[in-house]
């Protein structure tokens, strides 16, 4: 007997607005055993999925639209398809806006060979809102790398510099006053170029690896 191929989906459910209308959508993607890996609620009105579906795509989207309570259902391409892995960038606005052009120029040149890596910044200073933004970065889907841009970190942030490491994430700090510089997996003088090191070490088109270098301070 051939093997099922899983395919991995995005679909966009548009339904009437009111209680329980999530759990009679899962329940018919649970029918077509339909993996669900992720979950947004756009609005009160719009639902999007991304899911791992063994089964065909068009007798799932079909049992959806006739439910009474839906008024569309779309296939899309997935989120990590379009804007592929995140790399996420905080601190002092200065200091971020440099380490952007370095990832964006890197980023656009992976890109062009097929890869596929989006770059977030969000400009922020404060020891509290600053830990509550890296913890919360481990929340973010295809969040891969965060960079902490600023002139000094410490702390609490330190502390959840450590939390989101151990989930997995790479951590990338500008070389500043403070603690958090030791307790990350890469530290670089350089703004431009801790840009350009954070896309490389995530990019599947590169050959640069932190785990491979002999120092970590550059």
């Amino acid at each position: 007997m051939a093997e099922s191929k899983t395919e991995r989906i995005g679909l966009l459910v548009h339904a009437d607005p009111g209680p329980g209308i999530l759990h009679q959508v899962t329940g018919v993607i649970a029918r077509h055993q339909g993996d669900i890996t992720s979950v947004e609620i756009v609005n009160p009105t719009t639902m999007y999925f991304e899911m791992a579906l063994a089964g065909p795509v068009d007798a799932l989207a079909s049992e959806l639209r006739n439910l009474a309570i839906v008024r569309e259902a779309l296939v899309v391409n997935t989120l990590q398809q379009i804007y592929g892995k995140r790399i996420i960038i905080m601190g002092g606005g200065a200091q971020v806006g440099q380490v952007a052009i370095g990832a964006i120029s890197e980023a656009d040149r992976h890109n062009i060979r097929g890869e596929h890596i989006s770059v977030d910044t969000i400009p922020l200073v404060g020891e509290k809102q600053l830990a509550e933004a890296v913890r919360a970065v481990a929340r973010l889907p295809r969040a891969k790398a965060l960079v902490l841009a600023g002139s000094l970190m410490g702390g609490e942030i330190e502390q959840a510099v450590i939390e989101v490491r151990q989930q997995g994430l790479l951590v990338v700090s500008l070389n500043m006053a403070g603690s958090v510089p030791g307790a990350s997996d890469l530290v670089v003088t350089d703004p431009v170029q801790a840009g350009v090191m954070t896309v490389m070490a995530v990019a599947d088109t590169a050959k640069f690896t932190v785990e491979r270098l002999k120092r970590r301070e550059f």
